[in-house]
C-alpha cells in the first residue's frame, strides 16, 4: 500500500470498505458456481450448504488466517475467525429468518448432525490449544503455548471424519443430477475467479485493518474480532439470506454451521502448517471459544424448539450478538478484563 496511496487512517478506512465490496463480488461468483456444480454432481441440500457453499463463502476467513500467520500477526486472524464464527451463529440465521417470507425451517439433520458436530469442532480446538500450552509452554501469565505442526493435524483429522460422514450422506440420498444447460468448465472457471478476487482483497483488508489498529491503539485480537470478522462474514450472510428467501432453509443453515466447522478445523491448522508453529494465548482463546459455545447452544435450542427459527427467536439471537459486541467494547476500553494478554 505504501507508495501507492497515502498511509492515512481515512485511506485505510476506504480500503476496508472497497475490499469488503470486492469480497462480496468474488463470493457471489463463488457461491453461484458452487450452487450450480452441486446440482451437477447431485449433492443433497445439507451437503451443498455445509461443504460446497460453506467452504466457498468461508474462503475470506481462511485467507485472513493464512495472511496473518505469514505476516506475524496471527492474533488478528484467529480473532477474525472466532468473531466471524460468533457473527455467523447469531446474526446470519437471524437475518435469514427475518429476511424470508416464512420462518426459517430447519431439519433433524441440521440439528442433530450439523449443530452437534460443530460443537464437537469447538471442543476439539480447545483441546488442541490446551495440549499446546501443556506440552509447549511459553509463559504462565498470560497462559501462552506454542502450537506446532504436530498438533495442527488433530483438528484436520476431525474434519476428515466430517467429510467422510458427508460423503456417506451423498451416497444415501441418491439425488438426481441436474446437467442440462450446465457448462462445467465455465462454472469451475467462475469459481476460481471468485477465489482469486477474494485472495487479493482479503490481503489488502487485513493490511489496512492492521494499520488502523496501530493508529488507534486497538489490540490485534480485538481488531480481528470486530472489523475483520464483520467484513469476512459478509459472504456467508449474503449466501444464507439468499438461499433462505428461496425457501431452502437446510442449505442456509448448513452454510452457517458448515462454514464455522471449516473455519475451526481447517483455517487455523492450515495457518500453522504454513508457518511451522504459532503462539496460542489460552487466556484469550478459551473465553472467546466459551462465548462461541454459548452462542452455538443458543442457536441449537432455538432451532430444536419447533425445527424452525421464528421471528421472536431471530430477534433473541440479534440481542445476544449485541451483548457480545458490548462486552468486546468493554474489553477494549478496559472496563472489564476477562481476556488476558490482549
Amino acid at each position: 500500500m505504501a507508495g501507492i496511496v497515502p498511509d492515512a487512517p481515512v485511506v485505510h478506512a476506504l480500503v476496508v470498505a472497497a475490499a469488503t465490496g470486492f469480497i462480496w463480488l468474488g463470493s457471489g461468483w463463488l457461491a453461484e458456481a458452487a450452487e450450480t456444480l452441486s446440482g451437477y454432481y447431485g449433492l443433497p441440500a445439507v451437503v451443498q450448504g455445509s461443504i460446497v457453499v460453506a467452504v466457498g463463502s468461508s474462503f475470506p476467513e481462511l485467507v485472513s488466517v493464512l495472511v496473518t500467520a505469514v505476516t506475524g500477526v496471527f492474533d488478528i486472524g484467529v480473532g477474525a475467525l472466532v468473531g466471524s464464527a460468533i457473527f455467523n451463529v447469531l446474526v446470519i440465521p437471524a437475518a435469514a429468518g427475518l429476511g424470508g417470507e416464512d420462518e426459517l425451517e430447519a431439519s433433524r439433520t441440521i440439528v442433530y448432525k450439523e449443530a452437534q458436530f460443530y460443537m464437537l469442532a469447538v471442543s476439539a480446538l480447545v483441546v488442541t490449544f490446551a495440549l499446546a500450552v501443556i506440552y509447549f509452554p511459553v509463559s504462565a501469565d498470560p497462559i501462552v503455548g506454542r502450537l506446532p505442526r504436530s498438533l495442527a493435524v488433530v483438528p484436520l483429522a476431525l474434519y476428515g471424519l466430517y467429510l467422510f460422514i458427508q460423503y456417506q450422506d451423498v451416497g444415501d440420498a441418491g439425488i438426481e443430477r441436474v446437467r442440462d444447460g450446465v457448462d462445467v468448465r465455465r462454472e469451475w472457471a467462475k469459481l476460481a475467479a471468485g477465489l482469486g478476487l477474494i485472495v487479493v482483497t482479503v490481503e489488502r483488508l487485513v493490511a489496512s485493518v492492521e494499520s488502523l489498529g496501530v493508529t488507534f491503539g486497538i489490540p490485534e485480537f480485538l481488531a480481528g474480532v470486530t472489523i475483520v470478522a464483520a467484513a469476512t462474514s459478509i459472504p456467508d450472510a449474503l449466501v444464507s439470506v439468499r438461499t433462505a428467501r428461496q425457501g431452502r432453509g437446510a442449505t442456509s443453515l448448513g452454510n452457517v454451521l458448515g462454514s464455522n466447522t471449516f473455519d475451526l478445523l481447517v483455517a487455523i491448522p492450515l495457518g500453522v502448517l504454513i508457518v511451522g508453529e504459532v503462539a496460542v494465548n489460552l487466556s484469550t482463546a478459551v473465553p472467546m471459544l466459551g462465548v462461541l459455545t454459548a452462542a452455538t447452544v443458543l442457536l441449537f435450542v432455538t432451532l430444536r424448539t419447533s425445527l424452525a427459527l421464528t421471528e421472536r427467536e431471530s430477534y433473541a439471537l440479534l440481542a445476544a450478538y449485541g451483548l457480545f459486541v458490548a462486552w468486546v467494547v468493554s474489553e477494549a476500553v478496559g472496563a472489564t478484563s476477562v481476556l488476558r494478554g490482549v
